[in-house]
C-alpha cells in the first residue's frame, strides 16, 4: 500500500450517533412508483439544502434501479436551483442503458414542480485489470487533531450570528479533522491546498451501495473553500456569492466510512467568477478510493 498508517479504531457511538441515524434515514429514499423516489431533508435553520445530500440521495435512487452486481463508478451532476430544506425532493430516474458490463442512469431532482438538480451516473460489474494509484500524501494523521466541533467551540465567542447558533446546533454525522485548520471568518492568504481527515461519527453498515452514498454526502464538505484560500475571503462575507455549480465523482474502490479517510484538496484554477476544486480521497491504509471535481460560483461584489 502507499504510505499506510497504522489501523485506526472504529468510531464509538458518541454524541453524534443520533446525527448518523438521521443521515442513514435521509439516504433511505422512499420508492413512490417505478423509478420515482422521494427524499426528505434535515437542514433546519438553513436557507438551502446541502448539496452533498442531494448528490447522495440521487445516487441512492439511481442505485436502486440497477442490478446488485453493479456498483456506481462515476457520477456527473449539476446544481440548477437552491433546494428548499422545508420541502421533500422527488427524484425521477431514467434508465438509459443496461449493458453486459455497464448500466447508465439519469436522475432529475424536483421541488415545487421545477428541477433543482440533475445527474448522470454509471454503474459497472467488478473486474480485474491494470492497477496504479497516486500515493497517500505525507501529512499528519488524524490522531491528535481537533475535529470540527472542537474547533467551533474554541471560536464560538468570536463567531458571528447567525452562524454561531446554526453551527452550534448542526448535525455532524461525518467527523472532519482538518490537518491545517483555519478561521473561516478571518482567513489568511494561503496556497489553495488543504487536507481533511473524515469518517462517520458513529458506526455505519458496511453495504457497498450505502458506502458510496455516504462518501458522496461527505465529498461536498470543505471542497469549495479550497479555491477561496489564495484570496483570504470568508465564504460568510456578504460581498461574496458562492455556490456549487457542478459535482463529479469517480469511485475507484468501496470506502469504509467506519475508518478514517484523507480528503486531499487543491484548486488548480479560478477565473470568470468560478473556481475549480479537485479532491483525491484515500483510505487510512493508503488506497486511493475516489476522485472528486467541483466548479463553484465565487462572485465578489466590491
Amino acid at each position: 500500500m502507499n504510505n499506510p498508517l497504522p489501523p485506526a479504531a472504529a468510531p464509538d457511538a458518541g454524541p453524534d450517533a443520533a446525527a448518523v441515524e438521521r443521515l442513514l434515514a435521509l439516504l433511505d429514499v422512499e420508492a413512490l412508483e417505478v423509478d420515482l423516489f422521494r427524499g426528505i431533508s434535515n437542514d433546519p435553520g438553513w436557507t438551502r439544502v446541502y448539496g452533498g445530500q442531494v448528490v447522495a440521495q440521487a445516487l441512492m435512487a439511481a442505485s436502486r434501479t440497477v442490478r446488485a452486481d453493479r456498483l456506481a463508478h462515476s457520477l456527473h451532476a449539476y446544481f440548477l436551483r437552491p433546494g428548499d430544506p422545508a420541502a421533500p425532493i422527488v427524484y425521477r430516474v431514467e434508465r438509459d442503458r443496461d449493458g453486459t458490463s455497464f448500466a447508465t442512469r439519469r436522475v432529475i431532482a424536483i421541488q415545487h414542480g421545477r428541477p433543482i438538480f440533475n445527474m448522470a451516473a454509471s454503474f459497472a460489474i467488478a473486474e480485474t485489470g491494470f492497477d496504479h494509484a497516486a500515493a497517500l500524501p505525507k501529512v499528519a494523521g488524524p490522531d491528535g487533531l481537533r475535529n470540527e466541533r472542537e474547533l467551533f467551540e474554541r471560536r464560538a465567542a468570536t463567531t458571528p450570528e447567525p452562524f454561531r447558533t446554526l453551527w452550534g446546533n448542526r448535525d455532524r454525522p461525518i467527523e472532519f479533522r482538518p490537518v491545517e485548520p483555519m478561521d473561516p471568518f478571518k482567513p489568511k492568504k494561503a496556497k489553495p491546498v488543504q487536507h481533511n481527515w473524515f469518517r462517520a461519527a458513529s458506526p455505519v453498515p458496511g453495504d457497498p451501495v450505502l458506502a458510496r452514498c455516504l462518501l458522496a454526502f461527505a465529498s461536498d464538505m470543505t471542497l469549495l473553500d479550497t479555491c477561496l484560500m489564495p484570496h483570504a475571503i470568508s465564504w460568510a462575507d456578504p460581498k461574496l456569492q458562492v455556490a456549487s455549480i457542478d459535482h463529479a465523482m469517480w469511485f475507484h474502490a468501496t470506502p469504509d466510512l467506519n475508518d478514517w479517510h484523507l480528503f486531499a484538496q487543491d484548486s488548480p484554477r479560478a477565473s470568470g467568477g468560478r473556481g475549480m476544486n479537485r479532491g483525491l480521497i484515500f483510505a487510512h491504509d493508503g488506497r486511493m478510493v475516489a476522485t472528486v471535481m467541483q466548479e463553484g460560483l465565487i462572485r465578489y461584489r466590491e
